[in-house]
């Protein structure tokens, strides 16, 4: 693989941007209401955006100051004189809608009447919810961090949420808890340039979450498991996070298969999450 490396002190601030915003991605998108202190509405998404505590809850937006002007938000200026925002997450049902609102619109002109949007009262805070957004977060304003005072510099918004609403037919019950169901809340995310993407169907799987196993690792696995070309890095990671290794002595019931044939087998044991079963078969045959 060959790598280009650059300096972004060196680079024009709109090729760090293209840079920054076509790698680090998927990002969730804030679409923020906020109001000015004579009470106008505003509404506009926003991608440097994400959550960074549950106790408290504190969620994180960045307005960016205009690559162009060097003039920030008027969402930035809202919430200095107003320090509240209601954050609504964005489905693919409203996403065009979403899109419309982040028109650069005069002052004074409001997103939700141009896009189309049924606003609805919060319950603790000034600016108005989205009701066709699946999950709103009432937010007072904790604090301001300006990054820069250049074209492209970001403010930090830094929310504590005092409310959660969420549309009911989401959650669902797992291991005793109340959780939003992935797939129904069918969110989309920014990418590069006009990109975007859809966090359904297919575009989701799960990897359990190590938080009280712990595997042994990839450099635990046999040599000739671990360097072989059959496998990627994904199937390793998979391997590696199985709790011990199985003594041959105990894989009586585990077929014989040549290698090959093995390591086509494995693939598609770890393809359905089998992970033990897919190292019984390459510690069998292949080790």
């Amino acid at each position: 693989m060959s790598i280009e490396s650059f300096d972004p002190k060196e680079l024009p601030v709109r090729q760090v941007h293209q840079f920054l915003l076509g790698s680090v991605g998927p990002r969730p998108i804030c679409f923020a209401s906020t109001v000015d202190k004579d009470g106008n509405r505003n509404l506009a998404p926003f991608s440097f955006f994400n959550v960074f505590s549950a106790n408290p809850p504190i969620v994180v937006f960045s307005p960016a100051r205009s690559g162009r002007t060097g003039e920030s938000k008027d969402t930035y200026h809202n919430c200095v004189d107003v320090p509240e925002v209601a954050i609504n997450l964005v489905s693919y049902d409203m996403v065009q809608q979403m899109s419309l609102a982040s028109s650069p619109y005069p002052k004074g002109v409001d997103e939700f009447v141009k896009a189309g949007f049924t606003s609805k009262k919060s319950d603790l805070i000034k600016p108005d919810l989205v009701a066709e957004s699946p999950v709103q977060l009432e937010c007072k304003v904790n604090e301001i961090k300006s990054l820069g005072e250049g074209g492209g510099a970001g403010n930090l918004i830094i929310c504590e949420v005092l409310r959660i609403h969420i549309n009911s037919d989401l959650i669902l019950e797992k291991n005793d808890i109340k959780q939003i169901d992935q797939d129904k809340i069918d969110l989309v995310a920014r990418m590069g340039g006009n990109f975007y993407c859809r966090a359904k169907g297919d575009a989701l799987f799960e990897i359990p979450k190590p938080i009280t196993s712990i595997g042994i690792g990839i450099d635990a696995l046999p040599e000739a498991i671990r360097n072989s070309d059959h496998l990627t890095g994904n199937h390793l990671g998979q391997l590696g996070q199985v709790e011990t290794i199985p003594e041959i002595s105990a894989l009586d019931k585990t077929p014989t298969l040549s290698v090959n044939a093995a390591f086509e087998k494995a693939k598609e044991l770890l393809a359905s999450d089998e992970t033990v079963e897919a190292l019984n078969i390459l510690v069998k045959n292949v080790s």
